[in-house]
C-alpha cells in the first residue's frame, strides 16, 4: 500500500495550492519511514550531487529534497533536467515548505527558519518606522462623558466601517476539474486515494489510478460534504480532502517510535500516548491528556512455548476484555477484546528466538479513530536488534499472579481441574466446579461449552469452541483397580497461581464408598479444592477415576486424607451414552514418576469459572 511507501500527503497541500508558487521551493526526491535509512540515503545523494536537505514529515516519515529554489517553476526546471539525466526518481516532485517539519539533514541546520526570516525581511517587517512623537499624526479631540463609569464608556469606540464582502470564489467547471486533475503526479493521485480510504469512502487498493471505485468514492465524499457528486474533485475539494486528512493525522500525532531497548519500530499516536516506563517484557505508554488511549510494546526472548504462554496469560489481563476474537497461529497470535468501557488489540510474533508485538487499549468513543490507527500501527510494525533484557525496569515473568509487569490481572471466580478425553480437546471435569458460571474456559485461554451433564455422577463434559489438539488424552481403566495400589491425582491445587498441574500421590483404600456406593473409589491422599475434577492415575498411567470435591458438612467431617473419585468405567459409560467417545486402557507397563508427571501435565487442564 502507498501508506507504507512514503507518500508525503501533507506536502501535497502545498502542491495543490496555487499560492505556494510564490515561496521558496524544494524538489522532493524520496521519503523513508525510518531516520536511519533516510540519513544513509542523504549521505549517498550528498556524495553524488550535493545540495541535499532532509525534513521530518507530519506523518512521521523522513523526506529528502534538493534546494531551496526561488519558486516551484525553478524547482521544476531542475526536476526535468535531473530526471532526463536519470539522477533522481521519476516520481520526484516540486513543493513548497508547507508540509516540512524539523530538519534532520544536514545535522544542526535549520533552513526553514532562515527562509522565514528572509521572507519577513523582504516584506519590510524587520525595520519598523521610527514611531516618535514627531512622526505620529495628531489625534482628533474626543469629548469625555463626565458620567461615564468605565473606560469603555469614557472613550466610546468609533463606528467601524463595514468590511466589504469578499467576492465569491469562482468554482471550477467539470471540464476544468478534469484538466486540473490530469496535471496531478502519481503520488498526488495516490495521496487522494489514501485520504478517501482514511475516511472510509474508498476500500480498494492504492494504485493511483482513478477507476470506477475511486470515482464512486469521490462522489460519496462530495455528497457527504455538500458538494455536487460529479465523481471528479475540483482543486478546492482536493485541497479540502487532503487538509482534513492532515488535520486528523496531526490530531493523532502519528509518529515513528524507534525503541532501542525493545528492538521495535512502530507508528504510535503520540498526541494520545506518552512513554511511561519499562517493565520487562513490556514498554508502557500511558494516556496523554485524558485521551483514554494506552499502548504496550512487547519484547522478550523465548520459544514457541513462551509465545503460547503469553497468549494464555494476556487473556487474564484486565486490558483484554473477555469478549473478542482470538486467533493463535504457529508463530503469532492476535487478541481482541471489548466491553462497555474498554477495547484492546494485541499482536505478537515469535521469530529468531524473540517474541515481539504490541497492544493498543482505548475507550469505545475512539473506535472509529483507532480502527484507522491500528492499520497504520500494523503496517509500520518492524523489529530489529535484540529483545528487551529482563533487567529493563521492574522485570517480571509471565506467571499467573495478582500483577504481571505492572498490569492488573483479571482472575476467575474459581478454578478446578479437568482432563482431555479425546483428540479434539473434549474435557471431563467436576460438575460442581462449573455450575452457575457465566463463562467457562480451558486453561484460561479457550472458551468452552458444556456438552454433557450427569448430576448423579457429578461429572460434566466440555468442548472448546475451537478444536484443540492435546498432547495426550485419557485411557480409562475398564476393570476394577487393585485395593492398596499406589495412585496419583493430577490437578491445579493452587488454581490459577501456577501454569502446570501438581501431582499428589497416595493409595487406593477401597473400590466402594463408605456407604457401599459401587461407583466410588475411596482414596487415601490429601488434596485441595482446585484438584477436584482432576484425573486419578494408577502406576501405569491408566485413569481409574475423577476426583470429586469434598462434601463435608458441620455434622460430619472426614479426615483430610479421605477423598473420593467417581469410577472410570462409570465415566466412560456416561460419556458414550451421550455420543462422546472415550478410549479404554490399551495396556502397558508401569511408569516412572517422571514419565507419569509428563503424561499428567499433557492431559490435565485448568477449568475456570467466570462471572
Amino acid at each position: 500500500m502507498f501508506r507504507a511507501a512514503g507518500i508525503c500527503v501533507a506536502v501535497l497541500i502545498a502542491c495543490l495550492s496555487p499560492a505556494a508558487a510564490q515561496d521558496a521551493a524544494f524538489l522532493q526526491i524520496e521519503a523513508h519511514p525510518t531516520l536511519r535509512v533516510a540519513e544513509e540515503r542523504a549521505q549517498q545523494y550528498e556524495v553524488q550531487q550535493g545540495n541535499v536537505v532532509g525534513f521530518r514529515l507530519p506523518s512521521g516519515w523522513y523526506a529528502l529534497a534538493l534546494g531551496p529554489f526561488d519558486g516551484i517553476d525553478d524547482a521544476n526546471v531542475v526536476r526535468q533536467r535531473l530526471r532526463a539525466e536519470g539522477r533522481i526518481p521519476s516520481d520526484a516532485f516540486a513543493t513548497d515548505t508547507t508540509g516540512y517539519r524539523t530538519q534532520f539533514w544536514p545535522v544542526g541546520a535549520d533552513i526553514l527558519t532562515e527562509l522565514r526570516a528572509q521572507r519577513t525581511a523582504s516584506d519590510g517587517l524587520l525595520t519598523p518606522p521610527d514611531l516618535t512623537t514627531d512622526t505620529l499624526p495628531a489625534l482628533p479631540e474626543v469629548a469625555l462623558d463626565p458620567a461615564a463609569t468605565s473606560t469603555q464608556e469614557a472613550f466610546p469606540a468609533p463606528l467601524a466601517e463595514p468590511e466589504p464582502e469578499p467576492e465569491p470564489e469562482p468554482q471550477e467547471t467539470l471540464p476544468e476539474a478534469r484538466r486540473s486533475e490530469s496535471l496531478l503526479s502519481r503520488d498526488e493521485r495516490a495521496a487522494l486515494q489514501i485520504a478517501l480510504q482514511w475516511f472510509d469512502f474508498y476500500n480498494a487498493g492504492i494504485d493511483a489510478a482513478f477507476g470506477p471505485g475511486t470515482r464512486n468514492s469521490m462522489a460519496e465524499y462530495q455528497a457527504d460534504r455538500g458538494f455536487e457528486a460529479t465523481g471528479v474533485l475540483t482543486t478546492r475539494q482536493r485541497l479540502q480532502l487532503i487538509r482534513e486528512y492532515s488535520d486528523e493525522l496531526a490530531a493523532l500525532g502519528m509518529e515513528l517510535w524507534r525503541d532501542e531497548t525493545a528492538g521495535i519500530e512502530v507508528q504510535l499516536p503520540m498526541a494520545m500516548v506518552q512513554f511511561d516506563r519499562y517493565e520487562a517484557p513490556f514498554a508502557h505508554f500511558s494516556e496523554r491528556d485524558d485521551s483514554g488511549v494506552r499502548a504496550l510494546l512487547i519484547s522478550q526472548t523465548g520459544t514457541q512455548a513462551t509465545l503460547f504462554g503469553l497468549y494464555e496469560i494476556m487473556q487474564t489481563l484486565e486490558i483484554v476484555p473477555v469478549n473478542g476474537a482470538r486467533e493463535r497461529q504457529t508463530n503469532s497470535f492476535v487478541l481482541t477484546g471489548q466491553n462497555d468501557t474498554l477495547r484492546s488489540h494485541t499482536f505478537a510474533q515469535f521469530r529468531d528466538g524473540q517474541i515481539k508485538g504490541y497492544t493498543l487499549i482505548w475507550t469505545p468513543e475512539r473506535d472509529e479513530q483507532m480502527e484507522r490507527v491500528l492499520a497504520m500501527v500494523g503496517d509500520s510494525f518492524a523489529t530489529f536488534g535484540g529483545a528487551m533484557p529482563d533487567a529493563a525496569g521492574q522485570a517480571s515473568a509471565v506467571v499467573r499472579r495478582d500483577l504481571m509487569s505492572g498490569l492488573e490481572v483479571r482472575r476467575p471466580e474459581h478454578s478446578v481441574s479437568g482432563f482431555y478425553i479425546d483428540a479434539v480437546g473434549t474435557v471431563v471435569t467436576s460438575l460442581a466446579g462449573i455450575e452457575g458460571c457465566g463463562r467457562v474456559t480451558i486453561d484460561e485461554a479457550y472458551t468452552a461449552q458444556i456438552v454433557m451433564r450427569d448430576a448423579a455422577l457429578g461429572i460434566a463434559a466440555l468442548r472448546p469452541l475451537e478444536p484443540l489438539v492435546p498432547m495426550a488424552f485419557a485411557q480409562f481403566l475398564d476393570t476394577p483397580p487393585q485395593i492398596a495400589d499406589e495412585v496419583a491425582v493430577a490437578g491445579f491445587s493452587f488454581e490459577d497461581m501456577l501454569t502446570r498441574p501438581v501431582l499428589t500421590f497416595g493409595t487406593l483404600q477401597d473400590v466402594i464408598g463408605l456407604n457401599g456406593e459401587q461407583n466410588l473409589r475411596r482414596l487415601s491422599l490429601e488434596v485441595m479444592p482446585g484438584d477436584s475434577g482432576g484425573p486419578v492415575f494408577d502406576r501405569r498411567g491408566a485413569v481409574v477415576g475423577m476426583l470429586l470435591p469434598r462434601t463435608d458438612d458441620t455434622a460430619r467431617v472426614l479426615p483430610d486424607d479421605v477423598n473420593f473419585a467417581i469410577a472410570a468405567d462409570d465415566i466412560r459409560t456416561a460419556l458414550m451414552q451421550s455420543d462422546i467417545d472415550a478410549s479404554a486402557y490399551r495396556g502397558g507397563g508401569a511408569m516412572t514418576p517422571a514419565m507419569l508427571t509428563r503424561t499428567a501435565a499433557d492431559m490435565t487442564v485448568m477449568v475456570s469459572c467466570w462471572n
